[in-house]
This record gives C-alpha cells, sequence and structure tokens, in this order.
C-alpha cells in the first residue's frame, strides 16, 4: 500500500470537515475523489500534505506514518500536489516556475534547470519556457501548476481540479497527460467535478458527503450507487 488514510478526522471549531476517513491507494493506481462541495475533498489533500494535522487518525506513507509532517517535509518524501487556484509568479518565465519545483531535489541551478527543461518537454510547454507566467492561458497555467509538482519527481501526486475552466478540447488533453504521468511511474490521487473526466481517469473511486465516505468502488459501480446519485450524481446522470 503506497497510502493509507486511517480514520482522520480535521476539526474546525465545531465543524468536522472530515469525519472518520478511511481509504488506500495502491502503487500505480490514479484514485478519484469526489463529492458535493464543501464535501471536505480539499481538507483531505490538506491533511495528506500537511497544510494541516489531522485532529485524530493517522496518514501512512509507504508504511511510515507521516501524520503531521510539515510541507516542505512532506515534499522530500516524494508527495506532490497541486492547488485548485493557481498562483505562478507571474512576473518570472515559464522556466523559472519549474525551477522552483525542481529546487527541492538539488540545490544546482544546472540540475534544476535540466529538470525543469525536461517536464516542460512532457507537458508540451518547452516552447513557452521563456514567456511570463502571467501571459498564459488558463490552460497552460494549469499545466504549469502541474509542472512545478512534477519537477519534484513524487512518487504520489495529488491534483486538485487541474481540470477546472478547461475548454472539453483541454480535458482531453489533460486526461491523456495524466496518464501518462501514471505510466511513467507516478501514483496519481486526484480530485475532479468533470465527471466523464474523473470516471475515465479513475481506477477507483471515493464519494465523501459532510465529510464521511459514503461509498467506493469502480468508476461503473459508484456511479450506479444510489446514495451517490442522490447526494452528488442526480438522478439524471447515465452511467457511461
Amino acid at each position: 500500500m503506497l497510502l493509507e488514510i486511517k480514520h482522520i478526522t480535521k476539526s474546525f471549531g465545531g465543524l468536522k470537515a472530515v469525519n472518520g476517513l478511511d481509504l488506500s491507494i495502491d502503487a500505480g493506481q490514479i484514485l478519484g475523489l469526489i463529492g458535493p462541495n464543501g464535501a471536505g475533498k480539499s481538507t483531505v489533500f490538506n491533511c495528506v500534505t500537511g497544510v494541516y494535522p489531522p485532529t485524530s487518525g493517522n496518514i501512512l506513507f509507504k508504511g511510515e506514518v507521516i501524520t503531521g509532517t510539515k510541507p516542505w517535509n512532506i515534499c522530500r518524501k516524494k508527495i506532490a500536489r497541486t492547488f485548485q487556484l493557481v498562483k505562478p509568479f507571474g512576473m518570472k518565465t515559464v522556466l523559472y516556475n519549474v525551477m522552483v519545483g525542481a529546487f527541492a531535489l538539488s540545490p544546482s541551478p544546472r540540475h534544476a534547470r535540466d529538470r525543469a527543461l525536461q517536464v516542460l518537454e512532457m507537458l508540451h510547454l518547452d516552447d513557452r519556457k521563456d514567456v511570463l507566467a502571467k501571459n498564459l492561458t488558463i490552460a497552460d497555467r494549469k499545466r504549469l501548476e502541474l509542472a512545478r509538482a512534477l519537477a519534484t519527481k513524487p512518487e504520489l501526486l495529488l491534483l486538485d481540479e487541474v481540470m477546472a475552466g478547461l475548454r472539453p478540447t483541454e480535458v482531453e488533453e489533460m486526461i491523456g497527460i495524466i496518464r501518462r504521468i501514471r505510466e511513467s511511474g507516478v501514483t496519481v490521487f486526484v480530485i475532479e467535478h468533470i465527471i466523464k473526466a474523473i470516471m475515465a481517469l479513475s481506477d477507483r473511486i471515493v464519494v465523501i458527503n459532510f465529510g464521511e465516505k459514503i461509498a467506493e468502488g469502480t468508476p461503473v459501480e459508484v456511479s450506479r450507487d444510489d446514495k451517490v446519485i442522490k447526494a452528488y450524481l442526480g438522478s439524471d446522470y447515465v452511467a457511461a
């Protein structure tokens, strides 16, 4: 098991954003996490990546307890993430932005540049390496956010709505990119509201509502679950 989340709860005052959640991810999987807005999905990511310590419960990565570990040390353990709201260094080049991530691996500017260029080529952003980040389209900013995370050479990559705001053709391109990332040996944990995309990508899906898991299974199994249809998908949704 690569990642294990064992009965974690995260409370903010009297609000339980996550309540007794259990889930696990095997190496090489793509696991989807879905649910209504406010269900606690990003809070789960924040607990895994050290932004918030869980109120209770444990998180293990490759068998090691990482509960409460600081974000920079989580990164050194080969866990990386993207954020819903992309905030690059707008007045810096695309290459500079990705080198920031690569410096997590090495203090050498040459090594950081080489790694950044490698990732940019993989994401088809190498022709924009000298463009200021503020001048990128939304789609390219999403790729830049992804590139910065990949520059750290993660074993586990957490993607928080990386397809939000993209046009249908751009969504298809991003699905292809994520599949290539998995094929390169990276395990992927993804939050996404574009249902067709998450269903196409995921090996398994966990559904949460009000911070609690209400379903888990293959995309087809989850899409036919009455609790999921009622809480999130809606009665008009038809499984592919």
